[in-house]
């Protein structure tokens, strides 16, 4: 009888099942940390020279996230107190190791530059070369991140002034618009409508985003309100790989839509070799200027529709597609790339209809997505299809459990919403360099058996 030979895969467990030694090389061969090194290196060759080793330094602080060691002051004192993990980190001997105060004074560097993020497009750029990122669709959605510290006390709030009774006059009212729109005008860009992200570019996107800690809500399993002081931590996760193609860090009370069109922005202004054909997200980014961001890339938004107080429609069932005389909904058929239309025709029901042959009943329905790009996406909404894509939303869940499990997502040690930045981005980087690692121990082992 002929059996099939499973391919063995090397997960994450076994990677760390390997000896130290031989589980930090595999990790420090996947990064590029020059990003780094440039920051602090001399500019000129006057000076005392440099006695930190800044190179192991860095190497330790993807070893703490790694080992989940949690806070510096331990990290420093197992360098101290273990010969092998000191020179597995890349420290010397006869070296000191560095204090608390040098740790912090390079994470402070790190927090004013975007060294983290050119070193994730590195890590993610080799992926792709090597094929092991070629994914087709991205998962995009928020995680709730505690602060270290507890939230400030409540301030009480002045009572307003209160407001002159009666319709205002015309001069009044459009004076009362016009200071409006300048209100609304002068407003970061965060604050205002999501539309308002089309027309910026991704680094001033990434710069306004707010970073300081504030108070979070979100419903959990149950429909209860959960509260938290700090950060949302947004991802875009390929489906396949699970690579973390995209991260931003926001202020806990930062609505989860306003972050979807930065992703995007930046996965375009990072990786433009990377083309993905659709993007899944929950209820919660169903909004039209989020639809035009992905259609600008290209690809398809697979978005739960959120209704909002919104009326039936007439002529049409719960998934937009056209009904019958008799009500029975037409059958999502095909989609005309070229027209950008849907292909809608009879239903079952229709062959043992009465009116089949009558000219109230239509055999072909075509509607263009661009109609309205809320109800209407490639594949039809309702339709298998559409549904297994919707499925793949999965893959950013289990990717957040995974940096909160294992990678200390959880463990902010920081006080301001910079250096929690750095933190929340090094989490995402050795997370890659772990899958990458994986992915090539497997390609070895795959080479091996062939």
């Amino acid at each position: 009888m002929p059996y099939i030979r499973h391919e063995s895969l090397f997960t994450l467990q076994e990677l760390y099942q390997m000896e130290q030694k031989d589980r930090f090389r595999e990790i420090f061969a996947t990064v590029d940390i020059t990003p780094i090194l440039r920051l602090v290196r001399k500019t000129s060759h006057l000076g005392a020279p440099i006695e930190v080793n800044y190179r192991a330094m860095v190497y330790s602080l993807i070893v703490r996230i790694l080992e989940r060691i949690p806070t510096i002051k331990d990290l420093i004192k197992r360098l101290q107190n273990d010969i092998l993990f000191r020179l597995d980190c890349g420290f010397m001997l006869s070296e000191a190791i560095p204090s608390a105060s040098s740790y912090s004074r390079l994470i402070d560097k790190m927090s004013q530059s975007h060294a983290l993020q050119e070193m994730q497009e590195r890590l993610l750029q080799q992926a792709m070369v090597e094929s092991f990122l070629t994914d087709d669709t991205i998962a995009i959605d928020a995680t709730h991140i505690e602060a270290r510290d507890q939230a400030p006390a409540k301030q009480e709030r002045e009572k307003p002034v209160p407001k002159k009774r009666g319709r205002k006059s015309k001069a009044e009212r459009e004076a009362w618009l016009l200071q409006k729109q300048e209100e609304e005008q002068q407003k970061p860009v965060f604050q205002k409508e999501i539309a308002a992200q089309l027309d910026e570019a991704f680094p001033v996107l990434r710069a306004e985003m707010p970073l300081a800690p504030q108070w979070g809500v979100k419903k959990n399993s149950d429909g209860k309100n959960v509260f938290w002081y700090g950060y949302k931590g947004h991802l875009a996760v390929g489906t396949q790989s699970q690579y973390i193609v995209g991260a931003m860090l926001s202020s806990g009370n930062l609505n989860d839509s306003k972050a979807a069109i930065p992703l995007l922005k930046g996965l375009d202004f990072g990786h433009p070799a990377f083309q993905f054909k659709v993007a899944v997200m929950d209820a919660g980014y169903d909004y039209e200027p989020i639809y035009k961001q992905v259609r600008e890339a290209q690809a398809h938004a697979i978005i739960a529709y959120n209704r909002r107080r919104e009326p039936e429609m007439l002529g049409y069932d719960e998934y937009f597609a056209p009904t019958c005389v008799r009500e029975h909904a037409y059958r999502y058929d095909s989609y005309d790339v070229k027209y950008e239309t849907l292909k809608y025709v009879r239903p079952q029901a229709c062959k043992s209809c009465p009116l089949a042959q009558d000219s109230l009943c239509q055999k072909v329905y075509k509607i263009k997505i661009t109609t309205d790009l809320r109800k209407y996406s490639a594949p039809a909404r309702g339709t298998k299809r559409w549904k297994n894509l919707a499925k793949r939303r999965s893959a950013v869940e289990r990717v957040n459990a995974y940096l909160k499990g294992f990678f200390q997502l959880n463990n902010v040690r920081y006080r301001t919403g910079k250096k929690a930045n750095v933190h929340f981005h090094l989490v995402a980087l050795v997370y890659n360099c772990t899958k990458l690692a994986c992915d090539r121990l497997n390609n070895r082992l795959q080479v091996q058996a062939a």
